[in-house]
Formats: C-alpha cells, sequence, structure tokens
C-alpha cells in the first residue's frame, strides 16, 4: 500500500472531477487538464484501483460499482486538502474569501440565516457560506462531522465532537385557528391525544424532546401526515383538521403567511436545544474560531 509520500495529490484531483464530471472532456477543463493529460491520469488511476472507474455507456460514461463507492470519499479527501491548505494562524474576516461549510436543519436555516447573513454582509462582504443538510452518519461517526466546518443540531441528538450551545426555542402546538378543540385559546391533552397530527422526520433514531415528553405522559399521536424536517409542518396544518407541536419561532415565522392558532401545550415547558458541534482538529481554526462566533452573535440576535 502507497504511503502518503507516493501519493500524487494531481491525480486525486483528476479522480475527484472524473467521478463527478464523468467526461474526460469537462473533467479536464474544470481542473486545468488537457484531454489527453485526463486519459494518462484515468489509465493511472485504473492501474492503481485495479479497478476501470468510468465504463462506457452509450456515448458517455457510467462509474463502475467502485467508482461509486469511492466517489465521497474522494470528495471529502479534497475538502479537507481545502481545508487544511486554507488554514492560517491569522484570520482576518474583511480580507478573506474562504467557503465554510456549515450543516444546518431547515429549521436552523429559516431562523438563522437572516441575522447571521446581515452580519456577515457587514464585517466579511467575501465569505461564502455552503449551507447543507445535516449527515445522516452523524451520531454514528465523526466522518459526518469531520466533512463541516460547523454541524448545527440538537443537543441530545448524542453528536460527537465539541459543541457549544447557541438557542433554546421552546415548543408550541399550532392549529388552524378555527378548529373547534381551540377552546379558551388552549388545548388539553385529550384534544393531543385524539386530534390527527403532523409531524417532522428526521430519520432513524432521531427524536424530538416532545417526543420523548408525550411518551412519559402516555399520550400517542395519531400521526396523519409526516414531512420532512420541520419548515414544513405549520404549512402543512394551516386550513386543515391537524396539530403539530413546532419550535415557537417557526410557528411565528409561519404564520406572517398563512392563518395559524399558536398556543402553549398542556405539558409545561419543553425547549429545542440548538448547538454548534465542531471537529477537534478543527478547535484550534481561527476561521472556525471566527464562525463560531458569528454563529452566537447571530443567535443572540434572535
Amino acid at each position: 500500500m502507497a504511503g502518503v509520500a507516493d501519493i500524487d495529490l494531481n491525480l486525486l484531483i483528476a479522480l475527484g472531477a472524473l467521478l463527478e464530471d464523468r467526461n474526460l472532456t469537462r473533467a479536464g477543463a474544470r481542473i486545468g487538464m488537457s484531454q489527453p493529460a485526463m486519459s494518462a491520469a484515468l489509465a493511472r488511476l485504473r492501474r492503481h484501483f485495479g479497478d476501470e472507474l468510468l465504463e462506457r455507456e452509450g456515448r458517455g460514461y457510467r462509474l463502475t460499482v467502485f467508482g461509486e463507492q469511492l466517489l465521497p470519499t474522494v470528495r471529502d479527501a479534497l475538502r479537507q486538502i481545502e481545508a487544511t491548505m486554507q488554514r492560517s494562524p491569522r484570520f482576518d474576516p474583511a480580507a478573506s474569501d474562504r467557503e465554510f461549510s456549515v450543516a444546518a436543519s431547515d429549521y436552523t436555516v429559516s431562523i438563522l440565516a437572516d441575522p447571521l447573513l446581515r452580519q456577515v454582509k457587514t464585517v466579511a462582504p467575501r465569505i461564502r457560506l455552503q449551507l447543507q443538510p445535516i449527515p445522516d452518519d452523524m451520531a454514528s461517526s465523526g466522518q459526518g462531522l469531520a466533512r463541516h466546518d460547523v454541524v448545527i443540531g440538537p443537543a441530545d441528538y448524542g453528536f460527537p465532537g465539541r459543541s457549544r450551545e447557541l438557542f433554546r426555542d421552546r415548543f408550541v402546538c399550532v392549529l388552524d385557528p378555527a378548529n373547534p378543540r381551540l377552546r379558551g385559546g388552549a388545548l388539553s391533552l385529550a384534544d393531543l391525544a385524539e386530534l390527527p397530527h403532523v409531524v417532522p422526520a428526521f430519520g432513524p433514531g432521531r427524536r424530538t424532546p416532545v417526543d420523548r415528553v408525550l411518551d412519559e405522559l402516555g399520550v400517542t399521536p395519531a400521526v396523519q401526515v409526516t414531512v420532512a424536517g420541520w419548515l414544513t409542518v405549520p404549512f402543512v396544518v394551516a386550513g386543515t383538521g391537524m396539530v403539530a407541536i413546532t419550535p415557537e419561532r417557526l410557528a411565528r415565522l409561519a404564520a406572517r403567511s398563512v392563518p395559524l392558532a399558536i398556543t402553549s401545550p398542556p405539558f409545561g415547558l419543553v425547549e429545542l436545544v440548538e448547538t454548534a458541534f465542531w471537529h477537534p482538529s478543527r478547535a484550534e481554526d481561527p476561521a472556525v474560531r471566527w464562525l463560531l462566533q458569528a454563529l452566537a452573535d447571530a443567535a443572540g440576535q434572535l
């Protein structure tokens, strides 16, 4: 097996372009290599891996099974190399054009984007943000965390790495203002047990604090609609006989666009604690420290 000193990093760059573009001409144009040079690189890569990587399909190419398996690993390696080469003992946000990768839920983006982008535009106008979904493998390994500068998620999801609380949001009930179950601006536990619910899905094993509280109270929601993430939940509820339990900031944001009644839940205060997580290898990166402070300052404006 080749050691690091034996690896031609230009080949890794060519490999990433070939696997993503699946076309020698386009891949070469993207990284500044001629088609003959890309053909030679592909031949070397095939010998190295003992696999064709790209196979003819009609007038184009498709990835082999091994090529498909290799693609996410190569992407991660290139991101890590880029992040390493961008490291500096100092960071000047006003002069930097660094791109940061931040993984967060649609809810977090909808809440934090406005104050964060206003702040970045003022103090770091050339900074670029790449906002992506939370990786599915966050809780099972450090791989998902390592792919991003910062991941923002609930404090109780068991995510690895170092962490810093950003903000809290209490849960509220949302339903149509004309729902007959809404008496005196309130709902009972019996109402929650009997009304049809709209609920978010976040992937295997990811439950909300409300799920756990309802379990403790012996209330099993009658789920009628399941949607991906928080963002669309209040909009699905509007104009129906259904109910949902969502973070309050999201509910009030949605209520600007659709008619919604927002009421305190009948089980007391339950909060969503949104937290920033980062890989220990980034802990001393002054750019990441700046980003964490920018996120904290944006959260402080909520």
